[in-house]
């Protein structure tokens, strides 16, 4: 636990993620109906509050701050709230199985905050 908050201490979250360069991926993510269809099902039952399109054709987006090593690691992952924590948490993860074995190499040591943005779209 004090790892964990001495950690938390050492990386605060930026304030202003406009400015956060995206995640360097080496092959960009393909987002599917199957990943959106978790979101597509926690707004049906009523447990994310998001307003029906007229077209009837949504799309939810989830920005994570996300902390990498420069080994490439991901130290955080830290969502933007949008009001539906289960789908902010299930962007993080997303976002962890994505960067896994996919970020680009840099040079330095530090640790560097990005951006990374999930969209999920689909028609419901």
């Amino acid at each position: 636990m004090l790892a964990f908050l001495l950690l938390q201490a050492a990386a605060p979250v930026p304030t202003d993620w406009s400015a956060l360069a995206p995640l360097p991926y080496m092959t960009t993510p393909r987002m599917t109906p199957p990943l959106a269809r978790f979101v597509a099902d926690e707004i049906a039952a009523g447990r994310c509050t998001l307003p029906k399109p007229a077209d009837g054709h949504y799309v939810v987006k989830v920005d994570v701050a996300t902390l990498v090593s420069a080994d490439g690691m991901v130290r955080r992952a830290v969502p933007h709230a949008i009001d539906c924590p289960t789908v902010e948490q299930y962007s993080v993860g997303l976002v962890l199985k994505f960067a896994r074995a996919n970020l680009q190499p840099r040079a330095g040591t530090a640790d560097i905050w990005y951006r990374a943005t999930i969209v999920f779209d689909w028609t419901g």
